[in-house]
């Protein structure tokens, strides 16, 4: 590859978790012209096994330059959360609640990014794209705007000063049904996407993360195409 041909290409490392949030993120990245480094991480999340199949499938479709798969048990070892924790039970939604989730998994956006950041660098590329979103946040601290501020902020102090990575968290004030429609524009095959925290098929259709996706859904009258237990009406609870 000349230099010239490299001033010229553009390239960003996704944080691809198998997702309907990444895959839009990723399909977002690629439709503004990167060239994509797929990194998927298992962190012991009992939904792995299908995150990581989805991952693949979606690597697969975007014709990524390069996929990474990085096992983090660390994450589960630490515990604190009903995403790894055994002996802690994946709660039903409440769409009214305030409190941070036991879906929350302690400071882990922080270890996913820096693994992200590290493969940037090495491979050179100029942004790091992430699919957090507003309905997040209310929940989840390391997904706030100001959580990725302080972030890309270390990443301008802590890489070599030739590196420039930016953060791109592209939803990052958008909600999960802006997120879904967009995906529609783009074509991302949400059938090779996965969000529920406690099953791997079917998806259980009522913890928080089935329940914000189907509402997603249904707010714009379209049929969500992967497969549930139950698909209760969300719809009156946006």
């Amino acid at each position: 590859m000349t230099d010239d041909t490299r001033e010229d290409e553009k390239r960003a490392v996704v944080l691809l978790s198998g997702g309907m949030d990444s895959a839009t993120t990723a399909y977002e990245a690629k439709a503004r012209g990167y060239e994509l480094y797929a990194l998927h991480t298992s962190y012991g999340q009992k939904t792995a096994s299908k995150e990581y199949e989805c991952a693949r499938a979606l690597a697969d479709e975007l014709d990524v330059n390069d996929f990474l798969h990085i096992e983090t048990s660390h994450l589960k070892q630490i515990g604190a959360s009903s995403l790894t924790d055994e002996s802690m039970a994946v709660e039903d939604v409440d769409m009214d609640a305030d409190e941070i989730p036991t879906s929350y998994v302690p400071f882990r956006n922080a270890n996913l990014l820096s693994m992200a950041v590290s493969y940037a660098e090495a491979n050179e590329c100029d942004a790091v794209f992430v699919g957090a979103h507003s309905e997040d946040y209310s929940g989840y601290p390391d997904c706030r705007p100001e959580f990725f501020d302080a972030f890309e902020a270390m990443v301008d102090v802590g890489t070599k000063p030739d590196t420039h990575i930016s953060l791109d968290v592209p939803f990052v004030h958008d909600s999960k049904t802006d997120i879904a429609r967009r995906g529609i524009e783009l074509d991302v095959p949400f059938e090779h996407t996965w969000s529920c925290y406690r099953a791997e098929e079917p998806a259980c259709g009522t913890c928080d993360s089935c329940a914000f996706r189907l509402q997603a859904f249904q707010n714009l009258g379209e049929r969500d195409p992967i497969p549930y237990a139950e698909r209760p009406d969300y719809v009156d609870a946006e």
